[in-house]
């Protein structure tokens, strides 16, 4: 029997379905609600601190989404993806993130940078607390922040997407091994290089960052295929 992913409080705070949306789509990500699972709002929204209601509200949009399906009478049972659409999904991601995050990089002014500081220490201490579904959901923000400086709103939502049907079901062991904060303080070195005006060797350290999610953070031992 899987164990119960651990959920984070979310509190009665306005656009509470959009919060509710986000926490269970990081916990699909980290591989805290596994394929083929089944899983009731009720539940859910108990582990939550929240109603049903919101809960329910947020699976039908990840239902929309291909995220889950819904079981009649049970709940909603969490869709399965193969290694192929998975390394199909970075390949697209490495297409379309490496050469916008550097061509971003040239846009920060340094308030910009000083917020994605933050950003970048609160992924640093999710992984240091194991926090997986913490972790997804701040390197979420930390990416889609960087991306934005780019201006293609069009881009940031097909990222977003992408980002939110990949499985990184290698993350539990790494993280209790120690290794998922190496790969935290990656977020820190890539606002260094930015900060130097290194493009080139930010240009290396996010295709390198991204391809971790077909490498290790998917649990395999061997690097991803090229894309």
């Amino acid at each position: 029997m899987t164990a119960s992913p651990r959920l984070p409080p979310i509190g009665s705070r306005p656009r509470l379905r959009t919060r509710v949306a986000h926490a269970l789509r990081a916990a699909l990500v980290a591989g805290q609600l596994g394929p083929g699972e089944i899983h009731s709002a009720p539940v859910l929204a108990a582990r939550f601190g929240v109603s049903a209601t919101p809960v329910r509200e947020a699976m039908l949009d990840l239902v929309k989404e291909g995220l889950v399906e819904i079981v009649p009478n049970k709940g909603f049972r969490v869709t399965e993806l193969s290694d192929r659409q998975l390394d199909e999904i970075t390949d697209i991601r490495l297409l379309l993130e490496v050469p916008t995050t550097v061509r971003a990089a040239a846009s920060l002014a340094e308030r910009d940078l000083a917020e994605l500081r933050t950003m970048a220490q609160l992924i640093v201490a999710a992984a240091r607390e194991k926090d997986l579904i913490a972790y997804v959901e701040h390197d979420r923000r930390f990416h889609l922040e960087l991306l934005s400086a780019g201006g293609n709103r069009q881009l940031l939502e097909l990222v977003g997407d992408l980002r939110a049907r990949s499985r990184l079901y290698g993350l539990t062991k790494l993280a209790d091994s120690g290794e998922l904060t190496a790969s935290a303080l990656e977020h820190v070195q890539l606002l260094d290089l930015i900060a130097a005006g290194d493009l080139p060797s930010l240009d290396r350290l996010i295709m390198a960052h991204i391809g971790h999610v077909r490498g290790s953070w998917a649990g395999r031992d061997e690097p991803p295929r090229p894309a």
